[in-house]
């Protein structure tokens, strides 16, 4: 027998006609595919990159407690390592790198900005609508996956998050590629699945530590159940997919805290400096028990538990605040979820589809019970991780519901029972804010009862039927989507503020509530301008506020490019939130102490990370936040202060003016009052500042110079 001879022009041919193939079905799809299906994918995916990265120029620098930190980690490798807010490596930031790291590796790239910033936030939330897709279609068809993905990308607060650059949206896409990496555990029986799903989990930890964890219980109950092996192959797969999430999850941490704490930065949001202390205290249990055990926001703290996300409680996820950015098909998710279940109830135990729904079921669930009763400081952007669950319920359970209406009478009333629920709902969503688009919420009326007429016709009429039906269906993909496509447009085309990203209109302002004006003004600010007067709040801020908030969930609105301090991106000066907590740094001090920074490891310290921050971005130097975030992170003390002056590497302290600590509980005053017993005050008419500022009484910053 003699082998076939290729020619080396045939086999390029045969590769370019593979190339050109693979190339097919990307674009139009697989050969089995309806030819619809792939034209409407692309659609919802280029809506997807629209909506996520429109304008994304105009947010600047987003957040810029973590850009700060990316700047330092495109500039220092062990900043990277570390997720350090300085070059210094003073203190990290109050999350693992993880979400940084891509951000860094693009700025080193392309270079420190707002490209660098928001584009792999871009890329991530694309990323995240095509694996929804690619799942829910593995389990219940093309139809439902195309809602899925539609609803996904149309979920309020999902489209504004993934125009900034905090932690979710990575931790979003690595959640859903464990849920998708599950699904093919179960549907194939391969460990190496269930493996790659705990993996992913373990990444998600290192983006946003415990938060990652609440899909566990999900996944794990769908691979006991449905998975294609014995029971005991099973147990022994969740046990080896268990190891490997331990290992993915903890090896940043072992490591960092093997490290010595003379040769590594301060770990931020911890009180003794260490990753173990973060994990179960400010990102563990301090999220679930507030009071003691984390930041603010428990039990009298601001908004009544919870800070920004409003009273904890079952009807967290409806009240005012984030009603309208998750919850718009929550109800007809949870009917989804329920009337699956009993239709599916019978099917053979490794059917994909019940464990599809088990899956994200079990992943909302989890995630409504925590999120709703957690007593911790809560940003209504973190719901945007029951994003993908209510979305692959959605588009579930329509095929479902819709399958159940055709064959049966007993069910036929469940869809527009449905469908009607969900348009009063989002009638009342809408109604809470009736000078925003007034006319939006009578469209949605009219649609739900059109929508809600059609199906009942549709199985009374003989003969036309379903044309009926396929008209009812249509007006009730309206009335769903009218309400939260309205508030993801409105996302789109405004400003991002990036300490508490926020889509819609405002539905009021104070502690607990989302921010901006009443009215109908935008949700992107919490008071005009910053603080009243332009300042901080004396003191530092109010136990509760993380990451530049302010009072009522917001920021003080920016000029575009600018960060808190008032520093613009091209160093300017102007009004906003005046440094955070302790004062300001002008441009004209900063230019002093680059010009008599005298070989200094550091060019500043400063009592917070909202000062530093700002400062870091603008100069691309070192500044040590001694407070961390708030300011009462234990990470400096006056050995160590004292051991810097002595070696050299800090020439400069700037405190708040106020005589007190540079903490909200003062716990740091001993190292303030050491700076003002020990520094030469410097006068503010050495650097062109005012006089007043220098005042011991005043609320302004001062500079001393230690030697």
């Amino acid at each position: 027998m003699t082998t076939q001879q290729i020619s080396p022009p045939e086999a390029e041919g045969r590769a370019g006609s593979a190339e050109r193939g693979r190339l097919a079905r990307l674009f139009l799809g697989r050969p089995e595919e309806p030819r619809w299906v792939r034209p409407a994918l692309w659609a919802i995916l280029v809506a997807a990159g629209v909506l996520y990265g429109w304008g994304m120029s105009a947010s600047g620098y987003a957040n810029s407690y973590y850009s700060a930190a990316v700047k330092s980690g495109s500039q220092s490798w062990s900043s990277f390592f570390f997720g350090s807010l300085d070059t210094g490596n003073f203190i990290t930031v109050d999350k693992p790198p993880m979400s940084l790291w891509a951000q860094e590796l693009f700025a080193r790239v392309f270079g420190f900005g707002s490209f660098s910033l928001l584009f792999p936030e871009v890329l991530m939330g694309v990323a995240a609508v095509a694996l929804l897709y690619t799942t829910v279609r593995r389990a219940f068809g093309y139809p439902a996956a195309l809602i899925a993905a539609g609803v996904l990308t149309l979920t309020p607060i999902t489209v504004a998050i993934n125009r900034d650059n905090n932690p979710d949206t990575l931790l979003v896409l690595l959640l859903v590629a464990a849920a998708w990496a599950a699904q093919k555990a179960i549907e194939s029986g391969r460990l190496r699945w269930l493996l790659a799903s705990a993996f992913f989990v373990g990444c998600g930890f290192n983006t946003k530590m415990l938060q990652a964890f609440l899909v566990v219980p999900a996944l794990a109950l769908a691979y006991l159940i449905a998975a294609r092996a014995g029971v005991v192959r099973r147990i022994v797969h969740l046990l080896a997919a268990g190891a490997v999430m331990a290992v993915s999850s903890f090896w940043w941490m072992v490591v960092v805290d093997l490290i010595p704490a003379s040769s590594r930065p301060f770990i931020g949001g911890s009180t003794d400096g260490t990753v173990w202390d973060l994990v179960i205290g400010y990102n563990g249990l301090g999220r679930i028990f507030g009071e003691n055990n984390g930041p603010g926001g428990g039990r009298g703290g601001p908004g009544g538990g919870g800070g920004f996300g409003g009273t904890s409680g079952a009807g967290r996820m409806f009240n005012d605040i984030l009603g309208g950015q998750i919850s718009w098909l929550l109800p007809f998710a949870a009917i989804a979820l329920v009337a699956g279940l009993v239709l599916l109830w019978k099917r053979p135990r490794v059917d994909l589809a019940r464990a599809g729904l088990l899956i994200w079921g079990g992943w909302l669930a989890v995630h409504f019970v925590v999120f709703s009763f957690a007593e911790g400081t809560f940003h209504p952007y973190y719901s945007t991780a029951m994003g993908p669950a209510i979305a692959a319920l959605t588009g579930a359970g329509a095929v479902l519901l819709y399958g159940a209406y055709r064959r049966s009478a007993v069910w036929a009333v469940v869809l527009p029972a449905a469908v009607a629920i969900t348009g009063v709902w989002a009638f009342m969503l809408l109604n809470r804010t009736p000078d925003w688009n007034p006319w939006l919420r009578w469209v949605v009326v009219a649609a739900t009862v059109l929508a809600v007429a059609a199906l009942v016709a549709g199985r009374l009429v003989r003969g036309g039927g379903r044309a009926v039906t396929v008209a009812g269906l249509a007006l009730a993909v309206l009335a769903g989507l009218a309400g939260p496509g309205a508030y993801a447009a409105s996302a789109a085309s405004s400003t991002t503020n990036g300490t508490n990203p926020l889509a819609g209109p405002s539905t009021g302002m104070g502690f607990g509530g989302p921010g901006g004006m009443p009215g109908g003004g935008s949700r992107r600010g919490g008071f005009p301008g910053g603080f009243p007067g332009g300042g901080a709040p004396p003191g530092g801020m109010p136990q509760g506020m993380e990451r530049g908030q302010m009072p009522g969930g917001g920021q003080g609105e920016m000029p575009k490019g600018q960060t808190p301090g008032g520093q613009s991106q091209g160093g300017q000066r102007s009004g906003g939130m005046g440094g955070g907590p302790g004062g300001e740094a002008s441009q004209a001090m900063i230019s002093y102490l680059e010009k008599h920074r005298n070989g200094a490891q550091w060019l500043l310290a400063v009592s917070s990370a909202q000062q530093a921050s700002s400062i870091i971005i603008s100069t691309g130097q070192p500044v040590i936040a001694m407070g961390g975030f708030t300011g009462s992170d234990p990470a400096m003390t006056v050995a160590k202060l004292q051991q810097y002056v002595k070696e050299g590497k800090l020439h400069y302290v700037m405190v708040s003016g106020q005589g007190g600590g540079f903490g909200p509980d003062r716990g740091n005053s001993e190292v303030s009052e050491w700076v003002r017993k020990n520094g030469t005050l410097v006068q503010p008419s050495e650097y062109g500042g005012s006089s007043s500022s220098s005042s011991s009484s005043g609320s302004g910053a001062q500079l001393y110079y230690l030697r």
